[in-house]
C-alpha cells in the first residue's frame, strides 16, 4: 500500500486503556502457556497498531510542518504518549513476573525480558508530567529549526538548503554561508538556551523522582543499555583521544596544505576537503535514487525486493522544501510491515549517504518484519546504526555511478569523514554527560564546556570571532543533544563496527555481505556485543580495535589518489 493511502486514526488513549485492561486480565488469569501466549501476542498487535499511527502522524507532520491537522495530532501524541508508556509498563511488569516466563523465554528468547526489566527501571507514572512537557519543548525546538528562512544569494533558504553553499569551493561563498547560518542560530540564541535549560532541568527532575542521582543513569536506562556501562564509554573516550584524534589531526593538517588554508582551520575552511571542490553526485536527485535502486539489486535478491517496495509504495520523502522539518530518519510502520525514510536532499554527497544510511536502517527492518514479537525486530540503537553505517560502505560498489569523475574523491572523503566523525560524536556524548552531571550550569558555562571539549577532541579547529560556531555554541545545531540524550555515542560505537566491515570488504565483498546479513537477521534477539560476536567483529571497548582501525584507515587514505 502506498504511504499516501495509509489510513490514519488518532490512537485514542481511553480505547487503548480499555483494551489493555482486558488483555492484562486474560494474561493474568491464563491457566496454560497457550492462553498466556495468546494474550501476549494480542498485546503485541495492539501496541504495534498504536506505534503505526504515531509514526504516520509524525512523518506527515515532518513532511509539512505547516499542516495544522498533523501539527495538532503530534501535539496530542506528545501529550498522551507517556500514558501509553505507563500502560506498556504495566503489561511489561506482568510479563517479567509471569509464571510462564520460562516458556515465553524459550519461545521468544531471554533478551526481551532483560530489556523489559530495564524498561521497568526507566519509567514511572510519576514522571508523566515532565515527559509531557519535554515532548512539547522538543516539538517547539523542531518547529524553530524548521522555520529557518536564511537570506542568502538572493533567496530565502532552509538550513538544509544552505548545506551546498557551506561546502562551496568559492572561499567567499562558503565563509559567508557559514556566517549566514550561524547568524540564524545567534538570532535565536536566548530561545535555544532557554529550551535546552528547561530540558536539562526537566530530565534531572525525572531522575530524582525515579530515585537516581542525576539523569545519566536514567538516560542509559532509557536507551536500553543492556551490555555496557558509563565506565565502558569513558574507556572508549580515552581510546578515541589516544588513537583516533592524532590520526584525524594529521589528516586535517594534510587537508590544510591541500586546500591552501591556514592551520588550525576555521569551521568554514574545514568543510572544504579539496581545493577544486568536494565530491558531488552526478545527475539529478532521481538519478541518485535510481543508482541506489541498482545498488540494492546488486547486493542480493532480498535487498532488491526491499528497494522495489520502497519505490513502489512511495515510502521515501527525500527532497528538501519549504515547511519541511530538518534532518533525516527512518521509522517503522509495523501494521504494514514496511519502513519509511524521511530526509532532505541538498545536492551534496550527503544525498548518496541517505540512500545508503537511512536505507540501511530500512533494509534491516524489512528483513526482520516477520519476527514475532515486535520487540525482537529491532536491536538497541547502537546496533541499528551498524546496519546503516555499514551500508554506506557497501555503497562504494556504485560510487563510480553515483559520483562519476569524483568517485575517488568520494571514497577518500567518505573514509576520512567516517574516521574523523568518531571524535566529534564522542565529544557530543561527553558534553551530555557533563550537562546532566551538572544541571545547574548556566548557558554561558555550557558554551565554555563545549569550547574546552573542542580543544581536546577536535584540535584542528580554530575558534575565531565568527558568529555562533566560533563562539563555542555549535552544539546547539546538533538535534540529538536536544531530543535524544546519550544517543550520539551509538553512532561512534557503530562506526567502529562499520569500519571493521570496511576492512573485510577490502579483501572480499562476499564475505563482508555474508557477515553483515548474518548480523542483520539476528535483529533484536541479541545485545550489541553479542551481535558483534555473531559477525566476528571486535568490541569497540577493546582498545586494540580503535588502534587497528586508525592505522588501517590512515594507510588506505594515503594510497588513494585523486
Amino acid at each position: 500500500m502506498k504511504f499516501s493511502e495509509m489510513k490514519y486514526e488518532r490512537p485514542d488513549v481511553e480505547i487503548f486503556r480499555s483494551m489493555a485492561d482486558s488483555i492484562k486480565e486474560h494474561f493474568s488469569s491464563a491457566k496454560t502457556f497457550e492462553e498466556a501466549d495468546k494474550a501476549f501476542l494480542e498485546w503485541d498487535s495492539c501496541s504495534s497498531h498504536v506505534e503505526t499511527m504515531m509514526s504516520i502522524a509524525y512523518v506527515r507532520n515532518s513532511i509539512d510542518t505547516t499542516d495544522k491537522f498533523y501539527e495538532e495530532e503530534v501535539e496530542y501524541i506528545d501529550d498522551v504518549s507517556p500514558v501509553f508508556s505507563q500502560l506498556q509498563q504495566e503489561f511489561t511488569k506482568l510479563l517479567v513476573e509471569s509464571s510462564f516466563r520460562p516458556q515465553l523465554e524459550e519461545k521468544y528468547g531471554k533478551l526481551m525480558f532483560k530489556n523489559g526489566e530495564i524498561f521497568l527501571s526507566s519509567f514511572s507514572p510519576e514522571i508523566i508530567p515532565e515527559t509531557q512537557e519535554t515532548n512539547k519543548i522538543e516539538t517547539a525546538y523542531q518547529k524553530l529549526i524548521a522555520s529557518a528562512q536564511i537570506d542568502f544569494e538572493g533567496e530565502k533558504r532552509t538550513i538544509s538548503q544552505m548545506h551546498p553553499f557551506k561546502e562551496s569551493r568559492d572561499d567567499d561563498i562558503r565563509r559567508r554561508a557559514w556566517t549566514a547560518e550561524g547568524s540564524f542560530y545567534s538570532g535565536h540564541q536566548k530561545e535555544l538556551d532557554d529550551i535546552y535549560d528547561k530540558m536539562v532541568h526537566l530530565r534531572d527532575k525525572m531522575a530524582h523522582k525515579m530515585g537516581y542521582d542525576n539523569f545519566v543513569k536514567l538516560g542509559y536506562l532509557q536507551m536500553t543499555r543492556n551490555c555496557y556501562t558509563p565506565e565502558d564509554i569513558e574507556k572508549f573516550r580515552k581510546a578515541v583521544v589516544k588513537y583516533i584524534v592524532p590520526v584525524a589531526d594529521k589528516l586535517y593538517r594534510e587537508q590544510a596544505k591541500r586546500t591552501g588554508m591556514e592551520y588550525p582551520l576555521t569551521f568554514a575552511d574545514a568543510a572544504l576537503k579539496f581545493r577544486d571542490g568536494n565530491p558531488l553526485p552526478k545527475g539529478s536527485s532521481q538519478d541518485i535514487l535510481n543508482t541506489g535502486k541498482e545498488l540494492y539489486h546488486m547486493l542480493s535478491k532480498e535487498s532488491g525486493e526491499f528497494i522495489d517496495i520502497m519505490f513502489e509504495d512511495e515510502l521515501m520523502d527525500v527532497l528538501s522544501k519549504k515547511g519541511k522539518a530538518g534532518g533525516g530518519y527512518c521509522t517503522q510502520l509495523p501494521d504494514y510491515k514496511v519502513p519509511f525514510i524521511f530526509s532532505n536532499f541538498n545536492g551534496t554527497a550527503d544525498d548518496v549517504e541517505v540512500i545508503t544510511h537511512e536505507a540501511g536502517h530500512a533494509f534491516a527492518f524489512y528483513t526482520a518484519r516477520d519476527i514475532v514479537p515486535s520487540a525482537n525486530q529491532s536491536p538497541t540503537m547502537e546496533s541499528c546504526e551498524i546496519h546503516s553505517m555499514t551500508m554506506e560502505f557497501f555503497g562504494w560498489l556504485k560510487s563510480d555511478d553515483f559520483f562519476g569523475k569524483d568517485s575517488q574523491k568520494f571514497r577518500y572523503s567518505h573514509l576520512f569523514s567516517a574516521l574523523t566523525f568518531i571524535p566529534y560524536g564522542t565529544m557530543v556524548d561527553h558534553f551530555q554527560h557533563i550537562m546532566y552531571e551538572s544541571p545547574e550550569l548556566t548557558p554561558d558555562q555550557r558554551h565554555d564546556v563545549w569550547r574546552q571539549l573542542l580543544s581536546e577532541y577536535m584540535p584542528w579547529l580554530r575558534l575565531d570571532g565568527s558568529p555562533f560556531y566560533g563562539e563555542g555554541k555549535g552544539w546547539q545545531r546538533q538535534i540529538h543533544i536536544y531530543e535524544n540524550p546519550f544517543y550520539y555515542i551509538d553512532y561512534c560505537l557503530a562506526q567502529t563496527a562499520a569500519l571493521e566491515f570496511w576492512v573485510i570488504m577490502q579483501r572480499s565483498h562476499d564475505e563482508a555481505w555474508e557477515r553483515y546479513i548474518k548480523l542483520v537477521r539476528k535483529a533484536g534477539t541479541q545485545t550489541f556485543t553479542e551481535l558483534l560476536d555473531t559477525a566476528g567483529l571486535r568490541s569497540p571497548f577493546d582498545e586494540g580495535s580503535l588502534k587497528e582501525i586508525a592505522e588501517t584507515a590512515e594507510k588506505r587514505l594515503s594510497e588513494i589518489t585523486f
